[in-house]
């Protein structure tokens, strides 16, 4: 097909596509909402979470209004337990295709199941929506007299790592059916083995045969205790299972403690007729922790083990430990021994140019570092300070394409996520955005998350500028967000603006409610406990957790959590930014047992991969900062990451500052509906 005729297919797509969304809209979007409809759906919002019709009288005025479907939703949702059929399904017919309406079917077939109501269950139940309703519906199922057929039924749900309570008597009625045979009992069982879920495999140990009970238990104590585990080894039989309950157990504890799996490893290898598999994993798992602990030997240990034994982290480990004894000799051996698509990495790439380098080699250091000094990562801004040469970062900029823009006007999803943002409802926002977008092509998803950064809402378009030459559109993927008051906070504070951008743009890609699995929060990722004691130590008023949802509560609060981390080490923002990520006593830990290595090093050698990562990601990022505040030069990277022990001081006029500037050969043309230089 030529490319004008494609082109035209395009084009006709398009306007096909912009016509359906533009009669399914309808007037409803033909104006952006204003303040007070904002204001009063907020309040009305607010009162359907309560439940009741109290939403009402107050959404009087809203009724063409984007979300307005979102309030009855809400109220129903809450009176989850009251509501009747004929509620539900007149809400799933009036709006059959909204997010609220999927939302209320799940959760009013939840209740129905509490209810065990199973013939109303049945009757509004859809494939498709979890494993939870999907085992309640077998229940329904069941309940009606049904039977269960494994391969129909099962089969999916049994391969699945967990399964939801709900799929309990599920699975009790397979068994009593004679369903859950010996050998699909073992299967599940060494799934979870290999996954490490002691609980799953408990809870199968009573359907197994009474001789094979005690086997099953020995893989459970094997990941809840492998040192008592271990301890009993020496008893058991050496059998299949007996051998994969006793690799479990070493690896785990190597995991732990590595010479105490080494002393057990001592005694079991020529009690057990291990596979050369199992064999394999333990040495590998050994050496590989020993290597973390940078223990005496642990080099040795990595270059001895059996090349079936080998993966890429233990390769790279065995450059690590080399590094950190600065044995450049042995870190280009390390480097040599991994396949090449790992040491083409722009890490192992920068440290051979610095075992190069010190050992003499420098025209071939010089070249390495001329070809990463070109890339505008945390290793080619190092590079680059080696070279002492101006930082390569290439900006684009998205090209205007206001048609492509008004089709997106026309999208109901789109609009209904935009407006659930400025109603901060993020969340909910986030979930209409995902639809909206979920067949978009690359161009539109840009285009569209410039059309949200220019609502204030920066997390979209970091998230979906993610690769080619999209990672050149840094002022979409590095927002400044004035508004939040970053830069005077910082100032305040008495750090870099640059570095608490970096550190904010690393913790949350700005993205204001975002919450951890350790519950830090919002856009600089803090801990309520810990907010609190720096609310209290600053003088701030503390309104609890739920405030650091709002960013400049939470901008306030995580410049000074900084600049606490950067008193603690100098002032220097790397380590401080090690610190905030893992903590300041674990730093000190490794300050205690590498602190004399250049800064480079010791970011090389911090056993945590994602504290490894994290560092250099916002290190680069205070770069980028730096470069978006101040214009065409920046402080040196090598300045931020001085030498541990020596005391940092934040730039002022006189501080040199590095240019920066774009090779002539990434100077690329505009492309219609993409983006340009």
């Amino acid at each position: 097909m030529s490319v004008s005729a494609s082109s035209r297919r395009v084009a006709l797509a398009w306007l096909l596509l912009a016509a359906g969304w533009l009669l399914a809209s309808a007037m409803a979007y033909a104006a952006e909402p204003d303040a007070a409809q904002r204001t009063a759906f907020k309040q009305a919002y607010a009162a359907a979470q309560q439940g009741g019709d109290g939403w009402r009288p107050l959404a009087s005025g809203l009724r063409d209004y984007p979300l307005y479907p979102y309030l009855q939703a809400a109220a129903l949702q809450h009176d989850i337990q009251q509501i009747d059929r004929a509620s539900v399904e007149s809400y799933l017919a009036q709006y059959p295709d909204w997010i609220p309406a999927a939302d209320l079917r799940r959760a009013f077939l939840r209740e129905l199941a509490r209810r065990q109501d199973w013939g109303t269950f049945l009757a509004l139940y859809q494939p498709g929506l979890g494993d939870t309703l999907a085992c309640d519906a077998l229940q329904a199922r069941l309940a009606g007299g049904g039977t269960l057929d494994f391969e129909r039924d099962l089969a999916g749900l049994w391969a699945k790592p967990n399964l939801p309570d709900a799929c309990d008597p599920v699975l009790a009625a397979a068994h009593d059916q004679g369903l859950l045979t010996d050998a699909r009992l073992w299967t599940r069982i060494d799934r979870a083995a290999d996954a490490g879920q002691a609980g799953i495999i408990a809870s199968l140990v009573a359907w197994l045969p009474t001789a094979e009970r005690a086997t099953a238990q020995q893989l459970v104590l094997a990941l809840r205790d492998p040192t008592a585990a271990l301890a009993a080894a020496s008893d058991w039989p050496d059998g299949t299972r007996q051998r994969q309950a006793a690799t479990l157990a070493l690896i785990r504890l190597a995991r732990r403690q590595a010479s105490s799996a080494d002393t057990a490893w001592q005694k079991l290898q020529s009690r057990f007729r291990f596979s050369e598999a199992q064999r394999n994993r333990i040495l590998q798992t050994l050496a590989l922790y020993h290597a973390t602990d940078f223990d005496a030997g642990a080099l040795a240990r990595l270059i001895a083990l059996p090349a079936a034994a080998q993966t890429d982290g233990t390769r790279e480990w065995r450059v690590r430990v080399a590094l950190a004894q600065q044995d450049w000799s042995a870190v280009l051996a390390g480097l040599d021994a991994m396949p090449a698509s790992q040491r083409q990495d722009g890490e192992w790439q920068y440290f051979r140019a610095r075992a190069l380098a010190a050992l003499g080699h420098d025209d071939e250091a010089r070249q390495l570092f001329e070809a990463q000094a070109d890339k505008p990562t945390f290793f080619g801004f190092l590079s680059a300070d080696r070279l002492d040469q101006p930082y390569a970062i290439c900006p684009l900029t998205l090209a205007d394409d206001p048609q492509r823009e008004q089709v997106l006007l026309a999208n109901p999803g789109l609009l209904r996520a935009f407006e659930l943002y400025a109603v901060d409802l993020p969340k909910l926002a986030r979930r209409e955005w995902t639809r909206a977008m979920q067949d978009a092509d690359p161009a539109t998803q840009r285009i569209a998350a410039d059309m949200a950064n220019r609502r204030g809402w920066y997390d979209r378009a970091v998230f979906t500028m993610s690769s080619g030459d999209a990672l050149r559109l840094y002022d979409l993927r590095f927002p400044l967000a004035s508004q939040d008051g970053l830069v005077p906070q910082a100032e305040q504070a008495g750090i870099e603006p640059a570095w608490a951008y970096g550190i904010l743009r690393a913790e949350s890609a700005w993205m204001s409610d975002a919450q951890s699995s350790a519950d830090a929060r919002g856009l600089m990722q803090l801990v309520p406990a810990t907010a609190a004691l720096v609310a209290k130590r600053n003088g701030f008023d503390w309104g609890g957790g739920d405030t650091l949802y709002d960013p400049v509560t939470n901008i306030a609060l995580g410049t000074r959590y900084l600049a606490q981390m950067a008193a603690r080490f100098n002032g220097s923002p790397w380590l401080a930014s090690a610190a905030y990520n893992a903590g300041p006593n674990k730093v000190d830990q490794w300050l205690a047992a590498r602190g004399t290595l250049a800064p480079d090093l010791f970011v090389a050698t911090i056993p945590y991969k994602e504290t490894r990562e994290y560092v250099a990601r916002v290190m680069a990022f205070s770069v980028i900062y730096d470069w978006r505040l101040s214009g065409d030069t920046v402080v040196p990277l090598a300045n931020r990451m001085g030498p541990i022990g020596q005391p940092y001081a934040l730039p002022t006029a006189a501080t040199a500052r590095r240019a920066v500037a774009c090779p002539t050969a990434e100077a690329t043309p505009a492309v219609a509906g993409s983006v340009s230089p």
